[in-house]
Parts: structure tokens; C-alpha cells; sequence
């Protein structure tokens, strides 16, 4: 109904302009910004995967360690470690190689940035606040990813984990 109004908005104006095609502004955006937006939605996609995939990674390395180190945990407890002291043990762990990765991967960054320039809209590579976020993003995975095997660390029972092997 709106795209005849159209017409006839058009036709009154000039009858002999050709009108093949009527939009509206929002749809002309949406037309034009599909691909930017399709990009978008795959870089988010695909960057929500890694980042499950580095919890999933940092989990089991941790659990490993955890593992291994089950009779050293339970000879702290035996001699008067907290449980708490314990996990926060594995957390620092954690941690401390977050902060190793960051103090290789930001700078590692910012030296390739220039390189996805073209690539960027409305953001500039070495915007601090993104950086920030990556920065927090990634410690926050990681410290979710290692406090299972933290906390199953700071639960064992000194008696069984001295048994352990």
C-alpha cells in the first residue's frame, strides 16, 4: 500500500521519471550492510568457539596438574594448609600463565595491527578499551576454566589424597 503512495508521490511530481524499485531507507541500509554485518556475525560466531575451546583446553590442563599433584595437596592439608590455600594455589597457577600470554599477546598484537586496518569499522586496532576487554575476557576464562579443578583441589580429603598412586 505504502509503495503505491509512493508511485503517486513520484508521479506527481514528474510522471515521466522511471520508478522501478521502492525501499525504504532501512531496508536500503540493510541491503547495503549485509555483508559487513554477515562478517560480523562469523567473527563473533567463530571467536565464541575459541574462546570455549581455550576453557575447555585450560580446564584440562589444569585437571591434569590437579591429578598429578593430588598426594602434594594432601600432604599441605595433612599438615595444616587450608582448603582455600590450596585452590588458591591452582588459581594462582592459572593466573600467573594468563599473565605470561598477556605479556606476549597484546604486544604481539599491536605489532600486527596495522595489518587489519582496512578490515575495522568504527574501531581502531590499538583502541585501549577493546584491548582491555580481550584482556579481561581472557582472564575471566581462565580463572572459570581453572577453579574446578581448584575446587576440586581445595575438597580433597588429606587421609584419601595420601593414599592416592
Amino acid at each position: 500500500m505504502w509503495r503505491t503512495c509512493c508511485w503517486r508521490a513520484v508521479a506527481a511530481v514528474d510522471s515521466m521519471l522511471p520508478v522501478a524499485q521502492i525501499r525504504t531507507q532501512s531496508e536500503q541500509i540493510n541491503r547495503n550492510l549485509f555483508r559487513e554485518r554477515t562478517f560480523a556475525f562469523l567473527s563473533s560466531f567463530f571467536s565464541a568457539i575459541t574462546l570455549a575451546l581455550a576453557c575447555i583446553g585450560v580446564y584440562g590442563v589444569f585437571a591434569y596438574a590437579v591429578a598429578r599433584r593430588t598426594s602434594e595437596f594432601g600432604v599441605r592439608m595433612a599438615v595444616g594448609a587450608t582448603g582455600a590455600q590450596v585452590g588458591w594455589l591452582v588459581l594462582r597457577g592459572a593466573l600467573l600463565l594468563v599473565a605470561l600470554g598477556m605479556a606476549i599477546g597484546v604486544p604481539a598484537a599491536l605489532a600486527v595491527a596495522t595489518l587489519i586496518r582496512a578490515g575495522l569499522f568504527g574501531v581502531e586496532p590499538a583502541d585501549p578499551a577493546t584491548i582491555a576487554a580481550a584482556v579481561v575476557a581472557m582472564v575471566v576464562a581462565a580463572g572459570v576454566a581453572a577453579w574446578m579443578p581448584a575446587r576440586r583441589a581445595s575438597r580433597l580429603d588429606p587421609v584419601v589424597a595420601l593414599r592416592y598412586e
